[in-house]
């Protein structure tokens, strides 16, 4: 192998595995230590910056960067990074004076934005202080798109959202609520520079099954449903309730069910429990409530008497798989099963919905009746039209949407500007020793042997009589520190620099994972084998010292270190550091030089 190039943003960034699954890449390890010196404030910023909704997505993050944490391959739980992002956001001061400001004077460019939710929200957090006259049109009276109307207020209190939204709409723009686009070449047409369209995924999937007239005034649309909750147009729901789906829609349907009079609710999937999408701590929390989740039942009809609906008729299926994997469901051979209920709530999915597009101003649809859009600059067919969020690629979450904003501002300021579109901005990055003795250094790199922390939450019997009420409480200060010490500081690098190496072998002696290994080079597959433990995740990458005077090479496997600093510290030449790596996401006004 060659050696490692470790000059670019790449490397270590890979490294950082829970801000490289980050699809916004919030500097994790950084924020997590600033809570533990109980610097909330600055720990708020540091993810404002990259997530733009710390309080939000503290609550509601699906979390892709907690299955990356490398806590979680040494002991069965990663860090609660997603809750210790609340933390800061709970305890954090007042950050009006670390807002961007107003700016006094226009830079002349007209930029509308369809749609007040997360990625719009976040177009305009990046614009705005570069001069650009927004304009945010949504048809909802508030603004915050389906965090508002789709996560229920017991997961997610209405003030948390107020503030954060808040926090962009005061930075200068015109906010037109209650004014629903109805065509967008009319928008066109009114002379903005650049439209973004950040209008979500509206629509809800329907099933087409016998009785579903008949019976419709009591089968629902999920997530129309839970607006209706959540604007308080709805405030009840029959004591038998079936939910079908087992995505997050679904788990949000159940448990505000459970709020609102369901008093016998089950989730029925068709699917297996471990396929079903809803997250893991989604299910956990509707079980918790004594919500049951049956699985393998594929809905066949609705039974009605006199206009009214009696229950759901399933076909009970079993997997099948063929040759290649591939799984089919096919029929159980049990007779079909019939529940009775008073209320349906369907929630099998979302669609986009764009009648409101004419399909004459330049902009292509695939077969799928989606824009064509491009997966770097967020650009659709039409120069001046720029999609994100689950309108540009069908429904994701909240972290997603937030980071197609960010590259979609990127793409619009560029655009105005004349510039090219696909040439993105750099990262910043810096990378720079620890080291304050000869053993000594700036952070604690002794983790804490502790098992993850459980965030409390709120008395069940409680819980459930107020749709309103929130139901996980957040971690206190105390317990918040004891999670922070589970980080094992993975931005913290270990940087080895070949012509102080003594091949000593100290390193290999003192490594507690054996990742350390001083071999005979060879190709990858062949070295992965003949480490001091076989390197087996391919997804991560070894790092590999050029030649040393005997002719072996250092080879370190990134997959099991766990930063802790002993190598550096037993070097006896220094041949270690230990570096601390951050990486800032350049966002839209930034050099690309």
């Amino acid at each position: 192998m060659q050696r490692t190039s470790t000059e670019g943003p790449d490397y270590f960034h890979k490294v950082v595995d829970c801000q490289w699954a980050c699809p916004a890449h919030t500097p994790v390890p950084e924020y997590i230590r600033l809570i533990a010196e109980g610097r909330y404030t600055d720990a708020y910023m540091v993810t404002w910056k990259s997530n733009v909704f710390p309080g939000i997505l503290g609550r509601t993050c699906d979390r892709p960067c907690e299955p990356a944490c490398r806590r979680g391959r040494v002991e069965d739980e990663p860090v609660a990074i997603c809750r210790l992002k609340r933390v800061a956001a709970d305890n954090k001061g007042d950050i009006a004076d670390r807002l961007p400001v107003p700016v006094a004077a226009s830079n002349g460019k007209r930029v509308a934005l369809v749609g007040a939710g997360p990625a719009s929200l976040t177009v305009a957090r990046d614009l705005a202080p570069l001069g650009y006259e927004l304009t945010l049109f949504d048809g909802e009276t508030k603004s915050g798109g389906m965090i508002r109307s789709q996560i229920p207020r017991f997961r997610l209190p209405e003030e948390v959202i107020d503030e954060e939204v808040g926090y962009i709409t005061g930075l200068g723009m015109e906010v037109r609520l209650g004014e629903r686009v109805g065509s967008l070449k009319a928008l066109m047409d009114e002379g903005y520079d650049a439209v973004f369209v950040g209008s979500g995924a509206p629509r809800g999937r329907d099933l087409d099954l016998p009785g579903r007239q008949e019976a419709a005034a009591n089968i629902h649309i999920g997530i129309d449903w839970l607006s209706n909750v959540s604007f308080e147009h709805v405030n009840s729901i029959g004591k038998r309730v079936i939910v079908l789906g087992g995505g997050n829609t679904a788990m949000d349907c159940c448990r505000t069910s459970r709020r609102l009079g369901g008093e016998d609710v089950k989730v029925i999937v068709r699917s297996g429990f471990e396929e079903m999408k809803a997250s893991a701590w989604e299910k956990e929390d509707a079980i918790h409530e004594d919500i049951p989740i049956l699985n393998f039942l594929v809905p066949k009809e609705f039974t009605h008497q006199d206009g009214k609906l009696t229950g759901v008729v399933f076909e009970k299926v079993r997997p099948e798989y063929d040759d290649s994997g591939r799984r089919k469901l096919v029929h159980a051979g049990e007779p079909d099963q019939h529940f009775e209920c008073d209320d349906v709530l369907i929630a099998v999915g979302q669609e986009n919905a764009f009648p409101w597009i004419e399909r004459n101003i330049g902009l292509e649809f695939d077969e799928w009746g989606m824009p064509q859009v491009n997966p770097l600059t967020f650009q659709s067919t039409a120069p001046s039209v720029f999609f994100g969020g689950d309108a540009a690629f069908g429904p994701k979450n909240i972290i997603w949407a937030v980071a197609h904003g960010h590259d979609a501002a990127i793409s619009i300021d560029k655009h105005c500007n004349g510039e090219d579109v696909a040439i993105r901005p750099a990262p910043m990055t810096t990378l720079i020793s620890q080291k304050m003795g000869i053993h000594e250094w700036s952070y604690d790199n002794d983790p804490a042997n502790d098992g993850r922390y459980k965030v409390p939450q709120r008395d069940k019997a409680d819980a459930l009589k107020d749709v309103r009420l929130e139901v996980e409480l957040g971690f206190a200060r105390e317990m918040a520190y004891r999670e922070t010490q589970r980080c094992l500081n993975c931005d913290v690098q270990t940087v080895f620099a070949e012509p102080a190496c003594i091949e000593c072998d100290a390193c290999v002696d003192i490594c507690p994972t054996d990742c350390i290994t001083f071999t005979e080079n060879g190709d990858e597959d062949d070295l992965r084998g003949r480490l001091k433990a076989p390197a087996t995740n391919v997804e991560q990458a070894l790092y590999v010292s050029d030649v040393l005077p005997t002719g072996r090479v250092m080879v370190k496997d990134e997959d099991v270190c766990l930063h802790c600093g002993l190598c550096a510290e037993r070097c006896p030449t220094g041949a270690w550091d230990m570096q601390k790596f951050l990486l800032e996401m350049t966002h839209a006004g930034g050099s690309c030089r």
